[in-house]
């Protein structure tokens, strides 16, 4: 099946090789053509370029953008989709004053919706999971990490797991998973983080591997949760099964986060509202991809990542939504486009470089994911009549999407 999206008003994000990812002032440049053609054949894209330049071949279907803009679907590089019911008591909580850590020590957040998903089955799991999924696909998402760490006991993590493995069968959107046994103490090991590691390492994290459920570890490295000890003793353990970690750090305190992050070549650092000058530092020359969240800043009225100053520095940024029941209970990624423009002071080139080309390699996907390249898949929206590509962050709250390809699918 050969299929010719014609006369686009402008084709963003394109490239002739594909890029590992964009950097500092780079972060500014997005290449664009005017007035092009995007072919696809089957998933892939096989060719791009000025209508001017378009040779006359058969083709299976045409779909004329006059008037419109194409761009990569967004790259979600960190999510918790896979979860049983909701929290919005707590969130009411929250407007009546007490605060995220005062909440869980009441025996709500995550500790809550633990409780809810070991109650739930496999099949009802994976149905509430599957409905987030085609509401990010129709969103413009075309690739997105999943993580586990809702369960909190053997039976539990892995039940996640296998719901995050059969969502990446079913449907055409790429999805990685990542294992976060270490999201939280259960009750029952409140007062022996030791014990509840051990059975994180030993109990949990060889099955993960055996049965090939995650590519991904993660652990919440973070006052009141894990140390960083407990964050190099975990990532020492996955990384003798081959597990390459993607961690949360720097949320509410920094405590040497990052820099464990970088020592053991973290794919991403994730959250970042707290940084210092040493922790910036660190991700100089690094391989670790620094990821701010804003919907989650937003949503619990915390300072947002210093996107500005990472930047600047001359580092990478990627932008994910952290769709989770507690703290982002949001997967729109144009919402996460559009808030770090108006409160974190990128532009649209950054901003749209952070969650395509750059939200791709925090996935690991920069080969096949994020940019409009031949031979990567055919992964595209194709937006209303607008009359640029500022209009998408500047037009808050009412996504520019018209339509939405997956592996060259109309979604």
């Amino acid at each position: 099946m050969i299929t010719l999206i014609s006369n686009i008003k402008e084709l963003i994000q394109v490239e002739d090789s594909p890029k590992k990812m964009v950097s500092g002032k780079e972060m500014k440049i997005l290449p664009t053509i005017k007035n092009a053609f995007l072919l696809i054949e089957n998933d892939i894209i096989k060719d791009f370029g000025n209508m001017k330049d378009f040779n006359n071949i058969s083709v299976d279907n045409v779909v004329d953008a006059s008037g419109r803009t194409v761009l990569p679907t967004w790259c979600d590089s960190h999510t918790h989709i896979v979860y049983a019911g909701n929290r919005e008591q707590e969130f009411i909580d929250r407007i009546n004053g007490l605060s995220y850590e005062e909440i869980a020590n009441n025996g709500g957040g995550i500790l809550n919706s633990a409780k809810k998903l070991q109650t739930t089955s496999e099949e009802d799991l994976y149905i509430q999971s599957a409905k987030r999924i085609e509401e990010i696909m129709q969103l413009g998402t075309g690739a997105v990490e999943i993580k586990s760490g809702y369960g909190l006991t053997k039976d539990a993590e892995l039940k996640m797991l296998r719901v995050i493995k059969k969502l990446n069968s079913n449907y055409p959107i790429t999805i990685k998973a990542t294992f976060l046994g270490a999201h939280a103490l259960p009750i029952e090991f409140k007062n022996n983080k030791s014990d509840y590691l051990d059975y994180v390492i030993n109990e949990i994290l060889p099955i993960v591997a055996k049965e090939n459920l995650a590519e991904f570890i993660d652990i919440f490295c973070e006052t009141g949760y894990f140390s960083v000890e407990d964050t190099e003793q975990l990532l020492k353990a996955g990384e003798k099964f081959g597990l390459i970690p993607k961690i949360h750090v720097n949320q509410f305190t920094a405590i040497g986060g990052v820099q464990i992050g970088v020592k053991y070549n973290a794919l991403s650092v994730d959250h970042l509202e707290e940084m210092r000058a040493k922790d910036i530092d660190v991700l100089k020359n690094s391989k670790t991809m620094p990821v701010a969240l804003p919907s989650c800043s937003y949503f619990l009225g915390i300072p947002y990542t210093p996107a500005r100053k990472i930047i600047d520095t001359g580092l990478p940024l990627a932008l994910a939504t952290d769709y989770n029941p507690g703290s982002t209970p949001s997967g729109n990624m144009n919402f996460v486009v559009s808030t770090a423009c108006i409160k974190m002071r990128l532009t649209p080139e950054e901003a749209i470089n952070a969650t395509t080309i750059n939200g791709a390699y925090a996935m690991g996907l920069e080969k096949t994911h994020g940019s409009i390249c031949r031979g990567k898949k055919a992964n595209f929206i194709l937006t209303k009549k607008i009359p640029s590509y500022g209009f998408i962050p500047y037009s808050f709250g009412n996504h520019q999407i018209d339509q939405v390809f997956i592996e060259g699918l109309k979604i």
